[in-house]
């Protein structure tokens, strides 16, 4: 069954991350994006490797894991924008389409002339979605924005990290790029509500993303508890600043998670624990009073979970309706028979390692499901298809326009 986003054309000259996982996303949901990379190297994340996928002899191919790991359902073809000839073409495919989605630094798409003023007078339903660091206005504008000092900046890594009075306290960075993939995930829900106004206005619009807007907006409750408080939080390590005990304990054997949240769990908890009386202490009693007294509960708890193994603790905690869990590698995550049933592993073909391991899809859409049609593309593997196929173009204003320039 065709995808929500079925008969959308997404032209996409973003690269990395944050950009490509919005284009993912729209793939996934039906639409048809065009990739449009540099000729000859391509997408930045195409060299970031190892690990790279191997083929059939289990030699590395030229695909880096990075990656796949945000390009699935996509068509790849190379342009060298420094030729009017290739800018021509964007504009071209641009008129075509009904999303153009871009990453370059402020004011390098003006000169390219391939500005929001400039697509809009060829295609006035265009959505037009710029991501940069900071965006488009203020200060910052001009300063490339990368996701590490992004956490930085944005607050992210003032709460990120052992408490800085413990051994390895200090600020962590989040161990993903988060603040790529919440622009990508901020970016899909915003091309989506501006194709919706479309519908009903028969107008695209231009949208203005920031690494660094979505950075801050994402902090969520923590920004509210400086905002109300007028007190910077500080670091917790993997204890939560508004819920105890809800942090990451270690038991006889190795280490769980254990995320108490609400009163009578943790009168349920506190029963396991041979503890009765945490629950009627006034101490302990309600989540405000455990929170204000967590420097003495939490030890308390501590000790208590040390005393048996961690599989002991998760059964006999699951049963009591106390939310748990261990701490998975990705070994252990991919092994678990809920990935396999909500299917977040899926397998493509692939023309150079003949099968492409992939993360699924978390969107789970009951009427228009996400499909897997094509994996990530090769470098320019689409040129024809698309330019000439769509655009028109001959042969050699193919290879004229995707291969490098020469001086």
């Amino acid at each position: 069954m065709a995808g929500p986003l079925q008969g959308l054309r997404v032209l996409d000259l973003t690269r990395v991350l944050a950009g490509p996982w919005c284009s993912q996303n729209l793939a996934d949901l039906g639409a048809e994006v065009i990739k449009v990379e540099r000729p000859g190297s391509g997408d930045d994340t195409r060299a970031w490797g190892p690990p790279y996928l191997k083929d059939a002899a289990g030699q590395d191919t030229s695909e880096a894991a990075y990656y796949l790991a945000a390009n699935r359902g996509k068509k790849s073809i190379t342009l060298d924008l420094s030729l009017p000839e290739a800018r021509a073409a964007v504009r071209r495919l641009a008129a075509a389409s009904d999303v153009f989605m871009e990453n370059y630094k402020v004011g390098d798409m003006a000169r390219f002339g391939l500005a929001w003023e400039n697509l809009k007078a060829v295609n006035p339903r265009l959505v037009y979605c710029s991501i940069t660091g900071f965006g488009q206005s203020g200060p910052l504008a001009s300063r490339p924005g990368y996701d590490f000092m992004i956490q930085g900046m944005g607050g992210l890594m003032s709460i990120t990290g052992e408490r800085d009075e413990r051994p390895g306290g200090g600020p962590q960075k989040v161990g993903v790029a988060v603040a790529d993939l919440m622009t990508g995930m901020y970016a899909s829900v915003a091309i989506l509500g501006a194709l919706y106004h479309r519908e009903r206005s028969g107008e695209g619009q231009f949208i203005d993303m920031a690494l660094f807007d979505c950075q801050v907006a994402m902090l969520a409750n923590i920004n509210m508890n400086y905002l109300v408080s007028g007190q910077p939080p500080r670091r917790l390590g993997n204890a939560h600043a508004n819920i105890v005990p809800y942090q990451v304990f270690e038991a006889a054997d190795g280490h769980l998670i254990l995320a108490v949240g609400n009163d009578a769990q943790f009168a349920r908890f506190a029963q396991l624990a041979g503890c009765p009386q945490w629950a009627s202490d006034e101490r302990f009693a309600s989540n405000a009073a455990r929170v204000r007294h967590r420097d003495i509960l939490v030890p308390l708890v501590a000790e208590r979970l040390r005393l048996k193994p961690r599989e002991v603790w998760l059964e006999a905690l699951e049963a009591a309706g106390v939310p748990c869990g261990p701490i998975n590698r990705l070994d252990e995550v991919f092994a678990q028979t809920q990935v396999a049933e909500r299917d977040m592993r899926v397998d493509l073909p692939h023309p150079q390692a003949g099968k492409v391991p992939l993360v699924g899809s978390p969107m789970k859409l009951g009427a228009t499901p996400v499909s897997y049609d094509l994996p990530p593309p090769l470098l320019g593997q689409h040129n024809h298809e698309i330019l000439g196929g769509l655009l028109g173009l001959s042969a050699e204003e193919i290879d004229a326009i995707s291969q490098t320039r020469r001086p």
